[in-house]
């Protein structure tokens, strides 16, 4: 069965409270419905724009920010969670940071149309989370099982590490879904390289959803640059280069393509090259140093 799926690059901009940021989403969400998707994906940690009016609007603080996110956490999932339920879509709205356990986690939640929704944790922390947040990482990979079959998300960075995402396709994830937050070209670089390559070698969808824009007072969600974007394998019935859509750098909007995990089956068995197949299953040799002679 076909999925229609829809990436949003989403624009940054100073909101005055959870209402205007509950507005804002359901906005993207419905556009997404409008456009025909039955599935969207928002950018990992698009509701911290909210955090510099939850601090005081005071000048940007990196810790002060992101308390105040931590305390809003419970309405902002529940902004969250009616933005689905209005769209009548399922709904990945990007990432948050929460309190779990006495840690502080960036979680991403996926809802269904009628508001029940799950959770990925992010892995592996950037510096800036590890060192400037003091956010750690959360649970293990996980799939999703949606009308489609089995889903999963890699969490930005989390897209970087092939054993991650390999995790998730092995349980039978076909597509896997990639909110970013970048604040440079060479971070948003990575990651969509990241996501095109998890593509290629596994043989799956990947969908890349970012920030972009910013506005000084936000201390986390200063600058952000982006592209959105799915990608698919690098075989015959895809295109050559293995992107599907891809929106402009930096530019807001959504990115819609039509999913078809059949195909990936097809190629699979059948294409040029078995990246999926032939993913090295035994632990590889270490190397050892080649003597001249």
């Amino acid at each position: 069965m076909t999925l229609r799926l829809a990436t949003c690059a989403w624009p940054v901009e100073p909101l005055p409270d959870i209402a205007a940021y509950a507005a804002k989403l359901e906005h993207w969400a419905r556009r997404a419905r409008d456009a025909g998707a039955e599935m969207a994906v928002m950018p990992e940690y698009a509701c911290v724009e909210l955090g510099a009016a939850l601090a005081g609007n005071r000048a940007a603080d990196e810790a002060t920010e992101l308390r105040a996110m931590v305390r809003a956490a419970p309405a902002v999932l529940e902004a969250m969670r009616e933005a689905a339920r209005a769209a009548g879509i399922w709904l990945c709205p990007g990432s948050l940071p929460m309190e779990m356990g006495g840690r502080i986690v960036n979680r991403a939640p996926l809802i269904r149309p009628d508001g029940t929704m799950a959770f990925q944790d992010k892995r592996m922390m950037t510096r800036f989370e590890a060192e400037r947040w003091m956010v750690e990482g959360g649970e293990a990979p996980r799939v999703f099982d949606t009308p489609w079959g089995r889903i999963g998300i890699a969490i930005c960075y989390d897209a970087e590490f092939p054993k991650l995402v390999r995790a998730q396709v092995e349980a039978g994830a076909w597509l896997v879904l990639v909110p970013s937050c970048t604040d440079t070209t060479h971070g948003f670089s990575r990651v969509r390289i990241g996501a095109r390559a998890r593509a290629m070698e596994n043989q799956c969808f990947v969908a890349v959803a970012p920030t972009v824009g910013g506005f000084a007072a936000s201390a986390a969600l200063d600058e952000n640059h982006g592209a959105a974007g799915i990608f698919g394998p690098v075989d015959r019935g895809f295109p050559s280069d293995g992107i599907l859509a891809e929106g402009a750098m930096d530019e807001p909007g959504l990115v819609l393509a039509d999913l078809d995990p059949e195909a990936l089956e097809r190629v699979r068995a059948d294409g040029a090259v078995r990246n999926h197949r032939d993913w090295p299953r035994a632990p590889v040799p270490r190397p050892s140093p080649a003597e001249f002679a």
